[in-house]
């Protein structure tokens, strides 16, 4: 796969086939039904009625018990369901991770978002904030700039890793092993001539991220759109955000890059600062990532 040529509209690919090993689902097409079923199951449960008997699910969903057996088994072996009593369900402990990750994704796009604001306002290009979903990046606050083409946001939208500055500024600070996962499962489709679509290649890249401290996409991802983005950490040191300036001017990576890189790099830091993360005096920024020379992080160079 890598190397493989995708076609795509603001991070979409319309050739599915570049996703062996993903499961697409976009607005309104392509939905798998079995799924849909499940997680209107999921739904029916309440604070007023906590507990549900296969029948009273089969009544209110219109499905056949035998359906409802069928997916509640399966969503009781991931913990998302369990047993209440003789025929009778209730959602499961393993709904609470899922909730807490979207606190988590609130929380850091409520401390986020006045920051972004101000680098908007400065600017006067798109912002954008994202954060590690899987193999890729999921879009969850964005500015966007009178510049940008497109009139819809990218709010929702994923987006490959290796050819966007959100992206490889997450890579860049991920581990190894992660990197490599991430790699054979999706592969490294071209998208622009641009595109790193070699493992060395991005392996230098990604180098050079960690050193400076920010990310460059340099008309990778969708032709003629230039990006500086910075990882964004938690209070135990793991990337988990990134957030981009972007723009349809080559001057973002060029004439404006001393100016954009530490401004963006600022935010960054700041949003990890408000989630707890402190880096430690004398310890690597990240770890297993060699401490940034002191004065360099928002260099130019």
């Amino acid at each position: 796969m890598d190397g493989a040529d995708v076609k795509h509209n603001h991070g979409f690919p319309h050739d599915k086939t570049a996703f062996a090993n993903v499961e697409w689902c976009s607005r309104g097409a392509h939905l798998i039904h079995s799924v849909l079923k499940a997680i209107r199951i999921l739904k029916t449960f309440s604070s007023d009625q906590p507990v549900l008997t296969l029948s009273e699910l089969s009544r209110r969903l219109g499905y056949p018990k035998s359906t409802i057996h069928t997916l509640i088994s399966t969503l009781e072996s991931q913990g998302l369901i369990e047993r209440a009593g003789a025929g009778s369900y209730a959602l499961g402990t393993g709904i609470i991770p899922i909730t807490q990750a979207v606190r988590v994704n609130a929380q850091l796009r409520d401390r986020a978002a006045p920051l972004l604001r101000e680098v908007g306002d400065y600017c006067g290009e798109s912002v954008y904030l994202t954060i590690l979903d899987g193999a890729f990046c999921l879009y969850i606050y964005a500015i966007e700039s009178s510049h940008r083409l497109l009139a819809r946001t990218a709010v929702g939208e994923r987006a490959f890793l290796h050819c966007t500055s959100v992206g490889k500024a997450l890579l860049a600070f991920l581990p190894e092993q992660r990197v490599q996962q991430i790699v054979r499962e999706v592969g490294l489709p071209r998208f622009t001539e641009r595109t790193i679509t070699d493992p060395a290649a991005l392996a230098r890249d990604l180098a050079e991220t960690r050193r400076r401290g920010y990310s460059l996409d340099e008309g990778e991802h969708e032709i003629g759109t230039f990006c500086v983005g910075a990882p964004i950490f938690t209070e135990r040191g793991d990337v988990v955000a990134s957030c981009s300036v972007s723009g349809p001017a080559p001057e973002i990576v060029a004439g404006r890059l001393s100016d954009l890189a530490p401004r963006i790099v600022s935010a960054a830091e700041e949003i990890s600062r408000r989630l707890g993360f402190v880096p430690k005096a004398g310890a690597p920024y990240l770890r297993g990532s060699p401490a940034p020379p002191q004065g360099t992080r928002a260099s130019s160079d």
